[in-house]
Order: structure tokens, then sequence, then C-alpha cells
């Protein structure tokens, strides 16, 4: 049994197991800083959660994202770089080595490359959970291409939602926007081109109840909040869009975060504590795609490297 006073001193600890935290991980570990991934209960992140990725670089068939997640790990691996199964409990960014306490130990830490991501937020009905990679999806872009001239619901009211049933027209023959409140938070350009696409229709004043299907989504069960009237909407797929949360409670009081919670970092992925970096969807609530992610996790890790050099 581990000592749970014990402690481990480490270069670079990098928090996630993301595409941000394993390309992070890679170049640590290429600049020979024998980094230590703990990866938190997501191996993979969320992009573990997509059956397949299609606009991944260097993947022209597509890859699937447990396997791009793999892949990923082997090579940081290859290098030299530590991944362990284990989730932090709280940190503490007052003083350097930093300290980092798990279930099983705690960890000392030069610096520290933050990548655990964001979560979006789910609707919490029956059918979500059992089909999510299933016909249930919290990205267009990642899986707009699978509903090619199918029906699509897309559940939501703000600029997410909008952009991203707009994005499906490319891909569905009918996608319906389903919003619980009478009006759009989205911005007024956005809900006039989806009011004029012919694919689109809108119900509002509704919720999503229930999530049905077999083999995939097969309908949904809706409650209008203003009459209560009952009813069924068969559809392929569910789109879900009402936010997303950015996993940064471990952090608060001790990082610079805006109104949202994503962390604040500056052009050099820097925090507000020096020597503590992010990467990723912890401080992207704008583009939170695999690509990107990846690339923020390369340069943080670049950086970390440096502020060790000096």
């Amino acid at each position: 049994m581990t000592n749970e006073n014990e402690s481990q001193h480490e270069q670079i600890i990098i928090l996630g197991s993301g595409p941000a935290g394993l390309s992070a991980a890679l170049y640590a570990a290429r600049a020979e800083r024998n980094p230590l991934v703990l990866t938190g209960t997501d191996l993979g992140g969320q992009a573990s959660l997509t059956n397949m990725i299609e606009n991944y670089p260097g993947f022209p068939d597509g890859v699937g994202g447990v396997e791009l997640a793999t892949l990923m790990q082997k090579q940081a691996e290859n290098f030299g770089a530590r991944i362990e199964m284990d989730t932090v409990t709280s940190v503490n960014l007052s003083k350097r080595p930093y300290e980092i306490k798990t279930y099983s130990k705690t960890y000392l830490a030069e610096s520290l490359i933050i990548a655990t991501g964001a979560s979006p937020v789910h609707l919490n009905v029956p059918g979500e959970q059992e089909f999510t990679g299933q016909g249930v999806s919290y990205c267009a872009t990642c899986d707009g291409w699978f509903f090619r001239d199918r029906k699509v619901v897309v559940v939501g009211g703000g600029d997410s939602a909008l952009e991203e049933a707009l994005f499906l027209t490319r891909f569905a023959s009918e996608i319906v926007i389903i919003h619980r409140r009478d009006e759009f938070r989205a911005g007024a350009l956005l809900q006039s081109r989806a009011e004029s696409n012919k694919k689109i229709r809108m119900i509002l004043n509704t919720v999503v109840n229930e999530i049905e299907g077999g083999n995939g989504v097969k309908k949904v069960s809706l409650t209008n909040v203003k009459t209560g009237e009952i009813s069924e909407l068969e559809t392929d797929g569910v789109f879900i869009f009402i936010g997303h949360n950015p996993n940064t409670e471990l952090f608060q009081g001790q990082l610079a975060m805006d109104a949202r919670g994503y962390l604040q970092v500056d052009s050099h992925l820097a925090t507000s504590v020096t020597g503590v970096f992010a990467a990723g969807e912890v401080a992207d609530p704008t583009f939170r795609q695999v690509v990107t992610s990846a690339g923020m996790g390369a340069a943080a890790a670049m950086q970390a490297d440096k502020f060790l050099s000096r």
C-alpha cells in the first residue's frame, strides 16, 4: 500500500490526458524533461468519446477517438513520458515546487501544465448517456459527416447551438432546433441565417425529456414548458449545445479566470502564476478542436521547458 505522505518530485507534471495533455507530454519528453501525466478519470479526454474523428491532419480516412488517444499516448511514452492513471484531489500553487495531491500520493512539480479540458453541459435525461457516440453528440464539426441526408435535432439557443445547426446543414437533410425559451440568446445575425435556411425549423418553449432508440437514436420525447403537452419527434441524431463547463474547480482562488471559469493565459500560454501553463479547452472557450488543443499542448510544453531552463 502506498504511503499517503509519500511525495514525488518532478520537473513537469501535466494534468489531463486529452489531446492537449498528451501533446504536451510528447514535447516535454522530447525535451528530456521526463514529464509525468496524471490522467484524471477520462484517458483521452473528450476526443475519446468521439466515434470517428475526420478532421485531424494525417488521417485521410479518419481515426477513432480512442485510437487517436492510444497512439498519442504511445508516442509520448516512446520518448519517456510517464502516464499515471490517477486523479488530482487538490493543488497548492502558492509556492514552488507546486504541490499536487492525488488519491495515492503527493507530487511536487517545478512546472505545471494544466490540460484538464472542459465538459459539455448535459441534459441529464434518460438515453443521453446510453447513446453518446451512437447518435448523441456534443460536436457537430466532429460528427456532422455521419448524419449526411439524415434528420437531426439540435438542443440549445445560444450562439454555439445556431452555429452548429448551420454547420450541420452541409450534411443533414433536416435540422430541428429545440429551445426551452420563447426566444434565442444567439446574436441577431445567426438567428436570421438560421431562420432563413430551408433545412432548419425551430421548436421553442420545449425541452427534451428522453432520447430513445435501439441500434442508435430513433426519436426524442418532448414537453412544451408552457402547455405541458408531450410529443415525440423522430430523429437520427441529437446534438446538444447548452454550454461547456471548464474543469477548473481545483484552481479556484489560485489562478486568474474569466467570468465563465476558463483559465486566462497570455500569448505564451502562461497563467497568472509563474511556471504554470494551460492548454486545450480549459483555456480555450472558442475553438474546442482536437487539432487546436494539440497545438496548445505542444506550445505549453515548449514554454515550460524554456521556463525551467531559465
